[in-house]
């Protein structure tokens, strides 16, 4: 009879070439360790695809299953699920347990192997739910459980030369990806083949200047007319009409790390009321870069373009934060929230975070200009200021396209 393991190690191929050097990596997870220590965490189970990718280098697909990355004093381990085979151990730096599916909770069992029971266990209390939370106490009888996803995240938020570098690509292959949907607009055509063409651009670039890297979730929101009224909203088969407002928002994925590409337009003729919401909007754009600098509070710059706003009578059509942080997130993966423009956030900026400034007007159907107006670029903060890294033109004299 075949025994069926509950875990078990699975190696399938030499390793892959991963976004950062080994070096990076170990770096990284002396960061981790650090902050256990600080915390008297034993062992750390992290949970979100975030930091697995951020400490170990792969990125996992989920599909209903748990995934993790268990890191001790001397170990750390990625857990897969045994569906993905070869590819998480191809893909890590760490070590890597597979766990097999004849059993419920083979995952835990994994975990507890690397853990072991009653130990001081951190956890990302932004992520676990508290059905596996649940089953962290039963399998891990944890003497006291503490939160790391705070100490994660601020130690995302300050990119190293690698991340920085690489955001810098994606910035550049944005900008590509918004000259190809600037290419593609024209009265007729439909928002989903307009996204289409700036997705294929940057996807192409990508795989030129990344062969070794994973290709996928690249997108493009593409948006026009009553669409453009929220941030989020996905692409639809309209057809774009003469005086349209319209949404460029290309969002060019190189293994997890997201940059975004969003600036206003209008197809062939602009008339005068949104024009004056636009340059309005581009004026909050450029001073709220103005604010962007060491030592200056998430809030204070928010307060600022709030002031900036109420002054055009113009802040009640403001939806949400003016910016956030950039790195190894995504839409639908998690996000650095302790780096957004809000008046609830009162992180400094630092030499080495990298922030969005995009500020957006939504003006209602029915009155004059309406749409949604949002122009977004990138900033790294430098020792003395900012230093802007998305080169497409913003404003209405590049943007309004015939």
């Amino acid at each position: 009879m075949t025994t069926r393991p509950e875990f078990y190690r699975f190696s399938n191929g030499e390793k892959a070439s991963l976004p950062f050097s080994a070096a990076e990596y170990d770096d990284r997870l002396a960061g981790l360790r650090a902050s256990m220590d600080d915390m008297g965490a034993t062992a750390a189970v992290l949970t979100s695809m975030h930091n697995i990718a951020y400490y170990s280098g792969f990125l996992y697909c989920s599909f209903g299953r748990p995934y993790g990355l268990v890191v001790t004093e001397t170990e750390a381990v990625t857990i897969s699920a045994g569906i993905d085979a070869g590819q998480p151990g191809r893909r890590s730096h760490t070590d890597t347990l597979t766990y097999t599916d004849w059993a419920r909770d083979n995952f835990w069992r994994a975990v507890h192997s690397v853990t072991g029971s009653g130990g001081v266990i951190g956890y990302e209390g932004d992520h676990l739910t508290l059905t596996q939370r649940d089953k962290l106490e039963d399998f891990l009888a944890p003497a006291v459980m503490v939160d790391l996803a705070p100490a994660t995240m601020r130690q995302r938020m300050m990119k190293s030369e690698a991340e920085i570098a690489l955001i810098r690509e994606g910035a550049r292959i944005g900008d590509i990806g918004g000259y190809a949907i600037r290419d593609a607009v024209r009265a007729g055509q439909r928002e989903i083949d307009v996204a289409m063409a700036g997705r294929d651009a940057m996807e192409l670039e990508i795989a030129r200047s990344f062969p070794d890297a994973e290709y996928r979730d690249t997108w493009v929101w593409f948006q026009s007319g009553l669409n453009t009224d929220g941030a989020h909203n996905p692409v639809t088969s309209r057809r774009l009409e003469t005086g349209d407002i319209l949404s460029l928002n290309a969002f060019p994925m190189i293994s997890g790390y997201y940059t975004a590409l969003e600036r206003t337009m209008f197809l062939g003729e602009v008339d005068s009321a949104s024009l004056k919401i636009w340059e309005a909007n581009v004026a909050a754009h450029e001073y709220g870069m103005s604010l962007l600098k060491p030592n200056v509070s998430c809030a204070e710059v928010t307060l600022a373009i709030n002031a900036f706003l109420a002054e055009r009578d113009l802040l009640q059509y403001r939806t949400f934060g003016y910016g956030h942080s950039f790195g190894l997130l995504s839409h639908y993966y998690g996000r650095e929230a302790g780096l957004e423009l809000r008046e609830d956030i009162d992180t400094a900026l630092h030499p080495g975070m990298v922030i969005s400034m995009e500020p957006m007007l939504t003006i209602p159907q029915g009155q004059p200009g309406a749409g949604g107006y949002r122009e977004h670029d990138i900033l790294l903060i430098t020792d003395d200021g900012n230093e802007n890294i998305t080169a497409y033109p913003y404003g209405p004299g590049f943007n309004v396209v015939s």
